[in-house]
């Protein structure tokens, strides 16, 4: 019986073809599962989603009348996913609960020296051979502070980057790491962290306690020359917020790898239309903030370790078994 995969990027879909070879069928679409997609699914009984689907009420509601039974979500937050509602109508959700952290921390990494040492505003001068150094001037991170706002295996491979590059660790987490702890990080509360970090980097999940984590008042304790990173959830920061004090002149530089409102944007080529997000549009225009697409985990590593993943519940769920990946049914 075919599987259906909505979301499927053009560099995922030979991977997910291999990977399933001859143990299922699979058709993957470069559509996006949401409300006017979710009826392309019926008769599947099988769908598998990526990041930014919509798993809500009304899409799980039109998916079980179609006859899908399980969804196979690629990507490890289920902050998207109605789970009430999906145990309701007895399907089976899985996600992959674990890819390599180096992906995402590395790319966070990436993210933060691009912002300080102004990567990108002298890749666009060189272009046109404009080879002036006004306005590129960063600052050495060695011997600065980085703090790291969740520390699980993602915070803890930032923490391991931004210790052999000499800096001293601050950490905030419900539970402490030991090993990071062994590289020196000292475990301060939330505001503290944010008051005396000169690089802060956010790796913790979305959900109800940690949306706006990041809110304005958070935002107006940090340093007025800090760097900010977000590669986790777009929701962690209040991006309303943070457009207010970037126009106040705050921050050395900011990088985001996700948005809270990139659903119906971010995969998509949208350079032949008018931006109606206005918030994102005064976002990107700011010298010293980088925007990218939720690429972090867009890695050969992470997202073959990803399919693999979504193989494996596809075949537990064939075969009745039960792994840490499932989270519905909740037992």
């Amino acid at each position: 019986m075919e599987i259906l995969a909505f979301g499927v990027q053009a560099d995922e879909k030979p991977l997910i073809e291999r990977a399933f070879g001859d143990q299922e069928e699979v058709r993957c679409l470069d559509v996006f599962l949401n409300e006017d997609t979710a009826p392309i699914a019926a008769g599947h009984e099988i769908v598998s989603t990526s990041v930014n689907a919509d798993h809500g009420a009304a899409v799980l509601e039109v998916l079980a009348a179609g006859g899908t039974r399980m969804v196979a979500q690629r990507s490890t937050g289920f902050n998207n996913v109605d789970l009430d509602t999906a145990e309701r109508l007895g399907m089976t959700v899985a996600r992959v609960s674990y890819y390599s952290p180096y992906s995402v921390a590395e790319f966070a990494w990436a993210l933060a020296m691009a912002v300080n040492r102004r990567i990108v505003r002298a890749s666009i001068r060189t272009r046109d051979f404009d080879f002036r150094l006004d306005g590129l001037m960063g600052r050495d991170l060695h011997g600065r502070t980085a703090g790291v706002l969740g520390t699980g295996k993602i915070g803890e491979a930032f923490a391991r980057i931004a210790h052999g590059f000499g800096m001293r660790l601050l950490g905030w987490d419900v539970a402490e790491n030991p090993a990071c702890a062994e590289l020196g990080m000292r475990y301060v509360p939330k505001d503290e962290l944010l008051a005396r970090s000169d690089l802060i980097t956010l790796h913790v999940p979305l959900m109800a306690e940690t949306r706006h984590l990041i809110d304005a008042a958070a935002l107006k304790s940090m340093r007025d020359d800090a760097i900010l990173i977000n590669s986790s959830r777009g929701g962690l920061i209040d991006t309303a917020a943070l457009v207010g004090e970037l126009r106040a002149g705050r921050f050395a530089g900011v990088g985001l790898d996700v948005y809270e409102a990139e659903a119906g944007l971010f995969f998509l080529d949208k350079s032949l239309e008018a931006v109606e997000d206005d918030t994102l549009a005064r976002l990107v225009t700011f010298p010293n903030v980088l925007v990218t697409s939720h690429q972090a985990y867009y890695t050969e590593d992470a997202v073959g370790q990803i399919v693999d993943a979504t193989v494996r519940n596809v075949l537990d769920y064939r075969e009745g078994r039960r792994s840490e990946n499932v989270l519905v049914p909740r037992s």
